[in-house]
């Protein structure tokens, strides 16, 4: 059996490789809690890269499926550091186990739905894909508190994952993928073809304004229960949400060129805003 500190160790290198932004923020957090997020945050990368980079991509998450459906009868690999830290985080916590289901059932429209056409139709993605991780890590964030947290939850995956589709619209296209909603993209006359073609057209600057303005109002929502997180969670939380947000003010500095280049927060600008808290 995997030694329980190497297992949170392994978690650990796993969102510090792949997500800078959310490693410094809960960096900030107390051990316990930090650690248990490292190990949350494995379960949601290990989902999102068998969808992005499995072989088999269906039948390997449907697998994952039935290995957490075992891992709650307390069934799993002894050797996976994922499951191993993962194991001692529920019986810690009082986790949310429908919010695990729900980020698989997320990933698994990833793989049959490549287009939206509705704001309502991509918010209820956004759910699955992303407000499922803040109802994930509730209970180790606030315990007792979730009640009351959860629609503030809940606004800041949409926030957060329609600024994601706001930065990847470019490697979204290469995989097939338009998260743009059909109706907004009408609205404003922008057709598939000249997304396609990359150009930074005066059409599809009011399409990506009219998504980032969506992300701000959930953004806002989020922020107005952030002062009911304990203090040791409730910096974390909102450093996490400002540094994201920032992503929006970054495109808009680089013209909005997201279809050759993803575009990160600059590391002082994370300094400066984890500093300001």
């Amino acid at each position: 059996m995997m030694n329980l500190k190497d297992a949170y160790a392994s978690c650990e290198q796993v969102i510090a490789m792949h997500s800078k932004s959310f490693y410094k923020a809960f960096s900030l957090l107390p051990k316990e809690k930090r650690k248990a997020v490292w190990a949350v945050y494995t379960f949601c990368r290990t989902v999102d890269d068998i969808v992005d980079e499995g072989l088999n991509s269906e039948e390997e998450l449907e697998q994952f499926k039935v290995d957490f459906e075992e891992f709650l009868t307390g069934a799993y690999d002894n050797d996976n550091p994922m499951w191993v830290a993962l194991g001692h985080v529920f019986e810690n916590y009082e986790m949310d186990v429908d919010a695990f289901f729900g980020l698989i059932r997320g990933q698994e429209m990833d793989l049959t739905i490549h287009r939206y056409r509705t704001m309502e139709e991509l918010l209820n993605y956004s759910y699955h894909v992303a407000s499922t991780v803040g109802l994930m890590l509730l209970p180790i964030l606030a315990p007792g508190k979730t009640g009351i947290l959860k629609e503030g939850a809940i606004s800041l995956g949409y926030a957060m994952q329609i600024t994601n589709i706001l930065r990847d619209i470019g490697e979204d296209l290469e995989l097939g993928r338009i998260y743009l909603p059909e109706e907004i993209m009408g609205k404003y006359e922008l057709c598939e073809d000249e997304l396609r073609s990359g150009i930074v057209s005066p059409q599809f600057i009011a399409v990506w304004e009219e998504l980032a303005e969506k992300a701000e109002f959930h953004y806002k929502k989020a922020f107005e229960t952030i002062q009911d997180y304990p203090l040791s969670s409730r910096v974390p939380v909102k450093g996490a949400a400002l540094v994201y947000r920032e992503i929006l003010f970054t495109i808009r500095s680089k013209q909005y060129n997201v279809f050759r280049e993803k575009h990160y927060v600059p590391e002082e600008s994370k300094q400066a805003i984890l500093a300001c808290l």
